[in-house]
């Protein structure tokens, strides 16, 4: 293939002779002359395609194909201002059909809004064409390379952990994969890095992060997805200020690099007590916004000091955030002393924006005894705390320095900063609200060998079941 030029550079080659390559997204027959537009992921430019042209009648919709010719300014009114590249076009005197395309089954020179969700997704490959989606992804590459370069200026280190882990009570449900060599045995998928970014702190890491992949089995609820991503960090010898402010100046710095047009309503953020945010707003997640019909005002705030435990239906004891976190100091010897369980406050801190929760974090529990005394709150016996987390608890015990964190919902602060109705439309190949992927076809059924492998065999109700769900 001959120098290419990017669609996006032509303003700049006025007069010269380029090759560009992409896909028809538009075409319109004028008897002697063929124009069309011409689609590469920098941009979009009018081609001139002469009578001497072999191959422009044939031209459709999303074929691929390679255009050689020349860089001229469009005449002052056939000037296209919606256009970047509006102010030239390509003269053609080369064209070469690289691929034709079958007929679209989805339009992709929309936004996409209007189209039905599940033929989008069966399509995504060409849903993603579409301009607004090819500008989330780009979006979305823009925030994490903020993120990554913003850390590691401030000597964190990215750090990969298992996404095959051991199944433990800790939230929702989780999705297990079986072991063929250890028969009968199972991983489960991470619902967080949690225990591995605390397992880093004892390591002597120190400042860890990870835009980090989590998986959650959870019952259909609209924005959820059972894959999703988060910017997941953790830091040794911080008290929560150190959090919240090293989070605040990142949420800041990151707006003003790649959503500027967004305007941050109040810094520093507000802060609320949980139970004041209860009282005056009945949501853990306020929206602060004093204009909410104002798409590019952002109402960031703080809530603070949470509950740690809250009554199970059965009358129980269980964590409101995660069992890891640690009480604020004056309640320590409430926890160790296993008194006051309903009132002891936990150093957890949620960062909100637009009445959507967007992160949360806390200092965690570095000392084994006070990790211990949380699970027998729980109801957790001796027996059932070291099978599950024993070795927690024995890694703390190795001198683990005081440490804390954050989590951010990174698929929902992308969505927020695009005006996404939802993290679908800012994840590449997301799932339905029910889990499936029509694109790939998944979740399906295996070969009987692969499971006869691994020592499954599927029982006769269940095979009935989903027999019945496919008639229907």
């Amino acid at each position: 293939m001959s120098m290419r030029t990017a669609i996006g550079d032509i303003p700049a080659k006025e007069g010269q002779e380029v090759s560009v390559y992409g896909w028809v997204h538009a075409r319109r027959d004028h008897g002697k002359l063929v124009f069309i537009d011409l689609r590469d992921r920098s941009g979009v430019a009018q081609v001139v395609l002469g009578p001497k042209i072999a191959g422009a009648s044939d031209l459709r919709l999303e074929y691929v194909v390679k255009v050689t010719g020349t860089v001229n300014a469009r005449p002052e009114n056939m000037v296209n201002d919606k256009l970047p590249t509006g102010h030239h076009e390509i003269f053609a005197s080369g064209l070469e059909i690289l691929n034709p395309s079958a007929e679209m089954p989805i339009p992709v020179d929309t936004d996409g809004y209007d189209i039905n969700e599940e033929t989008r997704l069966k399509y995504r490959y060409l849903d993603l064409r579409r301009e607004r989606l090819a500008k989330n992804l780009a979006f979305r590459h823009d925030t994490v390379r903020f993120i990554r370069g913003f850390l590691s200026d401030r000597g964190f280190l990215e750090v990969e952990t298992p996404n095959l882990t051991r199944s433990t009570p800790e939230g929702a449900r989780d999705y297990l994969v079986p072991s063929r060599i250890q028969k009968g045995d199972f991983y489960a998928l991470p619902q967080s890095p949690q225990q591995y970014k605390q397992l880093l702190m004892v390591a002597g890491v120190e400042k860890y992060f990870q835009i980090a992949r989590c998986f959650r089995d959870e019952d259909t609820r609209g924005d959820r997805q059972p894959e999703f991503t988060q910017l997941d960090m953790e830091m040794s010898f911080v008290a929560q200020e150190d959090v919240m402010a090293l989070n605040e100046e990142l949420l800041i710095a990151l707006v003003a690099a790649v959503a500027p047009e967004k305007k941050i309503q109040e810094i520093p953020f507000p802060r609320i007590t949980y139970k004041e945010a209860m009282e005056k707003y009945g949501t853990d997640r306020p929206d602060l916004r004093t204009d909410k019909d104002d798409p590019n005002l952002l109402a960031f705030c703080w809530v603070v000091e949470f509950p740690f435990f809250e009554k199970t239906d059965e009358g129980g004891w269980t964590f409101t955030h995660n069992p890891f976190s640690a009480p604020k100091p004056e309640f320590m010897d409430d926890l160790l002393a296993k008194r006051n369980i309903g009132g002891i406050l936990t150093t957890q801190y949620d960062v909100a924006m637009n009445g959507l929760e967007i992160g949360g974090g806390s200092i965690r529990n570095h000392r084994p005894e006070a990790l211990e005394a949380v699970f027998a709150i729980m109801g957790f016996d001796t027996d059932r705390i070291r099978k599950n987390f024993g070795h927690m608890l024995e890694a703390l015990g190795y001198g683990a320095p005081p440490h804390g964190g954050i989590a951010w919902g990174l698929d929902r602060l992308v969505s927020l900063l695009r005006n996404e109705p939802n993290i679908r439309e800012v994840i590449a190949f997301p799932k339905t609200g029910d889990g499936r992927d029509p694109m790939m076809g998944s979740p399906a059924e295996v070969d009987v060998r692969q499971l006869k492998e691994l020592g499954i065999e599927i029982s006769p109700s269940v095979k009935k079941e989903n027999a019945s769900n496919e008639t229907h």
